[in-house]
Parts: C-alpha cells; sequence; structure tokens
C-alpha cells in the first residue's frame, strides 16, 4: 500500500502522457503553451494582488485595525464573537498570511485552547480570503466588474465568523 501512494503522482504523470501519445498530442508544446497561458494570466493578476497586500500591511501598520476593534468591540460581544478576535474578521477577507498571522498571534496570547484561540482556529478555517479570490478569479477572467459577487461574498464570510463563533461555544463551552 505505501508503495503504492508513493508512486501515484508519477503513475497519473505516465498515464497522462501515454494518453497524450495515444492521441498523438505533442505532451511538450502542450506544456510549454500551457505555461504561457499561465504567465499572461499571472501578468494580469499580479497589479491587484500587489495593491491588496499594501493595503493591509498599511492599515496594520498604521494602528487603523486597532481602532476598528475598539469600536466594533459591543457588537461582537452581543453577536456572541470575542471581541479579541476583531483583527482577524477584519483581515481575513483580505489577506490569508496576514489572518494567519492574527490568529498565530491570538493562539499564542489567549492559549490554543481557549474561547478566543478556539473560535481563531475555526474562523480561519470556515472563511475565506474574499477579495484575494475574486482578485484572482475575475482578474484570470478579465472581469471587471464584480457586481454582486463582493456583498455575497462578504456576507457567506460574516456567516462563517458567526458560525464559527456557534460552533465553539457549542462543543466546547
Amino acid at each position: 500500500m505505501d508503495l503504492l501512494v508513493t508512486m501515484l503522482v508519477p503513475l497519473i504523470m505516465a498515464g497522462v502522457a501515454l494518453y497524450a501519445m495515444a492521441r498523438r498530442v505533442d505532451v511538450y508544446d502542450a506544456l510549454v503553451q500551457g505555461a504561457g497561458e499561465g504567465l499572461g494570466v499571472l501578468l494580469r493578476i499580479v497589479p491587484s494582488l500587489v495593491a491588496l497586500l499594501t493595503a493591509v500591511y498599511m492599515l496594520r501598520a498604521s494602528g487603523a485595525l486597532e481602532l476598528a476593534a475598539q469600536a466594533l468591540s459591543p457588537l461582537l460581544s452581543a453577536l456572541g464573537i470575542p471581541p479579541e478576535t476583531v483583527a482577524l474578521l477584519l483581515v481575513r477577507p483580505v489577506s490569508g498570511s496576514a489572518a494567519l498571522g492574527v490568529g498565530a498571534e491570538l493562539i499564542t496570547a489567549y492559549g490554543p485552547d481557549s474561547l478566543v484561540g478556539r473560535t481563531a482556529a475555526v474562523m480561519l478555517g470556515s472563511t475565506e480570503t474574499t477579495f484575494y479570490t475574486i482578485a484572482v478569479y475575475f482578474g484570470a477572467a478579465g472581469i471587471a466588474k464584480t457586481r454582486y459577487a463582493v456583498p455575497a461574498a462578504l456576507c457567506a464570510d460574516l456567516a462563517g465568523f458567526l458560525a464559527a463563533a456557534w460552533a465553539v461555544r457549542v462543543v466546547f463551552y
């Protein structure tokens, strides 16, 4: 069984190559053409991603995230969300790496078995980096107007945050 698992990827690659040869497809040319198209997509996506990550780091460095945390704290408490997670709520839709950093800070400060630590971990697993995903997929498809995609995705993130806080309270407390 271990040998099969170890050889799974090479066997799949060999199978695809043999299938392509049987259909008389120039595998190398197809690979080069696909790589070229991938670079074109990358060139369309990179400016959006650079702007997005720059904005996140500027907000974090300026202290704006901490001010927002203080302002939203009463509302979050009423919703059952630990107020300490507000930075995670604000950063998660924008940047996955920044959200992981905030989550790691919360877990380090409050402990992995605390309400805050568990809620942060579940929030990280149950929500998406909305703006990153929209920038990547809409940029790759060449779509400029997102119309209802952003509000719908942010509503889904809010539902994920609320469900995460609720699930942690129900399962662990």
